[in-house]
């Protein structure tokens, strides 16, 4: 659920000042609970590498392939100033403002709701969960069988079975959909490239995928557009995309069903009214 992933990392962004404000998470880097030295001391207050390691936790995605010692400076440097333009503002008690209040308000509203969100989604997009939803995708893929087929198409049965005929003395496919098929393909060959099951109409497909490589049909295969006369030239069976492939876009779409459930599940359990922007009751 991309919304509650932003949301929270622009609320733990949003301590370390402008420039961290654009900065997203890099995951891996562990705290070092017994290895912590101090990287910097304002006016008495220690700030430890761990501080850094927590300001490199919320990076964005164009800082996630570096390391955080190439970022130390800046990082170090946005905290700093950071924390002395928030005890200068203490002193003018821009803290006790309404417009801080609200701005408070407003984001503990934000950030409390993208939490609880985030909590179900995590419950909700489990292994078992991403396993039963490819089982499920690959079942309705159905089957992924195709023949790469050519045919020669003419207007009476007749003519089929003369075309029938010239190939079974040995006369070529393609050269004979030239010079008679009366079908787009023809000038190609009469080459119709790969197509898998329900692309074509019933007889001809059925007709196709009945004839293995290389055979002809013995019999003219009739449809709405003529009578054909059909080769395959191939068979193949598409494999489908495996679960580690497909399993980011799993997760993704699993979290943002079960987010918009649980928004709903919140809604249907609520008494709203809503308003026009004039203020009057909206219909």
């Amino acid at each position: 659920m991309t919304f509650v992933v932003n949301l929270r990392r622009g609320a733990r962004a949003l301590a370390l000042g402008a420039f961290l404000a654009g900065i997203s998470a890099v995951s891996g880097v562990p705290a070092l609970a017994q290895d912590d030295p101090v990287v910097a001391v304002i006016n008495g207050e220690k700030i430890m590498r761990s501080d850094l390691v927590a300001a490199y936790g919320n990076l964005p995605p164009q800082y996630q392939q570096v390391p955080l010692e190439q970022l130390f400076p800046a990082l170090v440097n946005s905290i700093i100033d950071t924390k002395l333009a928030a005890a200068e503002a203490r002193k003018q008690n821009l803290h006790e403002t309404e417009d801080f209040k609200r701005e408070i308000a407003s984001f503990t509203e934000r950030l409390l709701g993208s939490m609880i969100i985030q909590q179900n989604v995590e419950k909700a997009v489990s292994e078992d969960t991403v396993k039963a939803r490819y089982a499920q995708v690959v079942g309705e893929m159905g089957d992924q069988s195709q023949v790469h087929a050519r045919h020669i198409l003419v207007k009476t049965e007749d003519e089929a079975k003369a075309v029938i005929k010239k190939l079974d003395g040995g006369a070529d496919f393609a050269d004979l959909a030239k010079k008679r098929s009366t079908g787009p393909s023809g000038a190609n060959g009469g080459d119709l490239g790969f197509f898998g099951k329900g692309q074509m109409v019933p007889a001809f497909e059925k007709a196709a995928f009945a004839l293995d490589k290389g055979a002809v049909t013995k019999a003219p295969v009739q449809t709405q557009f003529g009578w054909h006369v059909i080769k395959v030239e191939d068979k193949r069976s598409q494999t489908p995309p495996s679960l580690e492939e497909m399993a980011p876009q799993i997760r993704q779409s699993l979290a943002q069903e079960a987010g918009a459930a649980y928004a709903q599940g919140l809604r249907e359990g609520a008494k709203i009214e809503r308003f026009n922007f004039d203020g009057s009751l909206a219909k």
